[in-house]
């Protein structure tokens, strides 16, 4: 609040007195730089005027025409106020609940069963990945069984190869009848995420088998979750073909029950990655030795 006590000469149009501020004739040097200009302005802008609230009393007037000169050699106070909105206020959303699934609805635009039995496929090849290629027990038997990709077809590596162990920790793979099958195999093995390292010579493959450490157990772990990443970009591909899938009919329906069937098809998403998600936390407690 700005106070002083001077006459103040004030000319006040009668038919503006509503809307428009007096023009000061007089300013004490006692005014901000911010202020006098605000003042100085014949013509203050709403935004000003809502801001800058202005008390006077007068003791006496001179009739000019249209005009009235007011003379107020009492105590002037100027109140300069500005309002904003709160800012938890301004901005804020209500949470939104969770998306509540109906099949007889998302059954009118897509075929429910067949999207259900796609995420429950990815589902199953996780449980079967985990088990086939991350274990602390001896990889012999995996590897016999390991699956490789030939000439388009696929084979089992004991179907193309000689398997053989030299005591505990080597494994030996003769693939001297195919020699062609070295790349693949070489691929097979690298893409089992169990942290093998195969060697090379010749015709033949040595796979040594990595002592049951901390370090090894924690690479097991690390595969698992790539196994989890494998299913989440999976099935963001199935949910995504069947939104396109929806918005293909949109002209058809409502965009209500559109819109709908899309969050739930997104929903169902994320009931199968949190089950996967549980799959790769009980595999890695197994790994570790953790309990759960």
């Amino acid at each position: 609040m700005v106070s002083f006590s001077m006459a103040c000469i004030v000319s006040l149009n009668f038919q503006n007195v509503s809307r428009h501020l007096a023009r000061p004739f007089c300013l004490p040097s006692r005014f901000s730089p911010s202020l006098r200009n605000a003042l100085m302005t014949s013509h203050p802008s709403a935004a000003y005027k809502s801001d800058l609230l202005v008390q006077q009393r007068c003791i006496s007037s001179i009739s000019t025409g249209k005009s009235k000169i007011f003379s107020c050699p009492e105590m002037v106070e100027v109140t300069c106020q500005r309002f904003y909105s709160k800012g938890k206020e301004r901005g804020k959303e209500k949470k939104k609940g969770p998306v509540t699934i109906d099949e007889s609805e998302m059954a009118e635009l897509i075929n429910v069963n067949r999207l259900k039995d796609e995420f429950q496929k990815g589902i199953d090849q996780l449980k079967a990945d985990f088990v086939k290629n991350l274990t602390i027990r001896s990889p012999f038997g995996l590897i016999e069984n390991l699956e490789v990709q030939l000439d388009g077809e696929t084979y089992t590596l004991q179907e193309i190869a000689q398997l053989g162990k030299k005591g505990s920790q080597l494994i030996v793979i003769n693939l001297s009848s195919t020699p062609q099958a070295i790349k693949p195999v070489l691929k097979a093995i690298n893409d089992t995420g169990m942290g093998l390292n195969p060697q090379q010579d010749g015709t033949s493959v040595f796979i040594t088998i990595p002592k049951v450490t901390r370090e090894y157990r924690e690479s097991l772990a690390k595969s698992a979750k790539v196994y989890f990443q494998k299913f989440k970009d999976h099935s963001r591909d199935i949910q995504n073909r069947y939104i396109r899938e929806v918005k293909k009919k949109e002209k058809e329906v409502s965009s209500d029950l559109a819109f709908s069937v899309q969050q739930q098809i997104h929903a169902l998403e994320e009931q199968y990655v949190k089950e996967a998600e549980k799959i790769m936390v009980a595999k890695q407690n197994e790994l570790l030795g953790n309990k759960e």
